[in-house]
């Protein structure tokens, strides 16, 4: 499959946070109590606008895809601390942490659409840790 990067603004207002952001948002873009963001890859057929989020190790019941007035998609969720699995047995060792780069808590992330997406079609999947939304295109 070939690919090109574009340089075209049809997802114009993607969103994404950072901690320091939190003094520069606006009432439109305010997300509380997010911890992170996710990251997104963007891509489009003749067909259709596909969203692609990393959420490794996030439970899929714990993602919320939401359309917010016709014209944003909304992420949200949640990701635990991970931890080894042994950490939790009483009988095992205390655990110490030396580094934790991986983000956990809260999240939340917007993509604004595109004005030829057909809301009433759109489908999410999320298989290995990706969450993937197609988002088909009005028919002309």
């Amino acid at each position: 499959m070939g690919m090109v990067a574009t340089e075209e603004p049809l997802f114009r207002q993607m969103s994404h946070r950072r901690p320091s952001d939190a003094f520069q948002k606006g009432y439109f873009d305010f997300c509380p109590r997010e911890t992170w963001s996710p990251s997104v890859n963007l891509y489009e057929t003749a067909l259709a606008y596909v969203v692609c989020v990393d959420l490794a190790g996030v439970d899929k019941d714990k993602i919320d895809v939401v359309l917010v007035d016709h014209q944003r998609l909304q992420l949200r969720g949640q990701r635990e601390v991970p931890v080894p699995q042994h950490a939790g047995d009483s009988s095992a060792p205390r655990l110490k942490v030396h580094v934790m780069e991986i983000d956990h808590g809260a999240f939340c992330r917007d993509v604004e659409l595109p004005r030829d997406v057909d809301k009433d079609r759109v489908v999410a999947t999320h298989a290995n840790g990706l969450l993937w939304i197609e988002l088909p295109k009005k028919d002309p």
